[in-house]
């Protein structure tokens, strides 16, 4: 079977679990990212199968689940969601993303940077920003499940993601003042929640959905400045849950203003 960059492909040995599309070749090694999942793998020409895939429609839907449990009362109030910075080391799950906020109507601004780069560059964007959210993510992996799992090799980039967090909690120590969101596929969830982060992936090691960190921003910026968040029905709008995403307690960063 012929294949082409940019095909949505789906991996026998797998049974079809993931839909992949291909970025890239090496004899008969195919390279693949997931469409919908922060994954990058590779497998064999001969393991792939040609899929079809509508990933706009699912995002709609994502998004349409997400507009529907906004109740705001905009005959008298006017309101301010929170700003948000995303970096992420992809730029297509960024795009997705920042079209996310888009059609949440929420102030946002990203920036696609590699992992590796992120904690050198994140001091200045925040004091160019000033977000009351900032997201942190891109590609991660947990490579050996037979070794401790609190190791920082063991993980393709969750150390440079616990490195942004803590420049970023140097800029502002508070967990209220400035709420991160951070981590990617298979992240090690309680090490960067220790760094400081409010949220983090992934508390099973599992991979997220490109949306899922959006969607946690998203809500935390709707969300009342002086009300506390219901953390478990937040986690629950996420794809996989609290096997995927988890985090602490925490105020919105919405202010509700009167009269209209």
């Amino acid at each position: 079977m012929n294949f082409k960059l940019g095909d949505l492909v789906t991996r026998i040995s797998y049974k079809h679990d993931i839909v992949f599309k291909i970025v890239g070749f090496e004899n008969n090694v195919v390279f693949l990212k997931g469409v919908d999942l922060r994954l990058c793998a590779d497998s064999d020409i001969s393991d792939l199968v040609n899929a079809k895939y509508n990933y706009i429609q699912s995002d709609k839907e994502i998004i349409d689940a997400n507009v529907r449990d906004i109740k705001l009362d905009r005959n008298q109030f006017f309101y301010l969601p929170g700003r948000i910075l995303h970096i992420d080391g992809d730029g297509e799950y960024l795009e997705r993303c920042m079209s996310f906020y888009k059609n949440m109507n929420i102030k946002a601004n990203g920036i696609s940077i590699p992992e590796h780069d992120v904690s050198d560059r994140i001091l200045d964007l925040l004091v160019e920003y000033r977000p009351d959210i900032v997201v942190i993510t891109g590609h991660d992996a947990f490579f050996n499940r037979k070794v401790k799992e609190s190791g920082r090799d063991n993980y393709q980039n969750t150390s440079n993601f616990i490195e942004a967090v803590k420049a970023a909690r140097k800029y502002e120590k508070s967990q209220d003042k400035l709420i991160i969101i951070a981590g990617a596929c298979q992240s090690n969830y309680e090490e960067l929640i220790k760094a400081g982060a409010n949220f983090a992936s992934s508390p099973k090691r599992i991979n997220i959905h490109a949306l899922d960190p959006a969607i946690i921003a998203s809500s935390l910026a709707l969300s009342d400045k002086n009300k506390s968040i219901d953390v478990i029905s937040l986690i629950e709008k996420t794809k996989y849950g609290s096997d995927g995403m988890g985090g602490i307690i925490t105020n919105g960063t919405m202010y509700v203003g009167y009269p209209r």
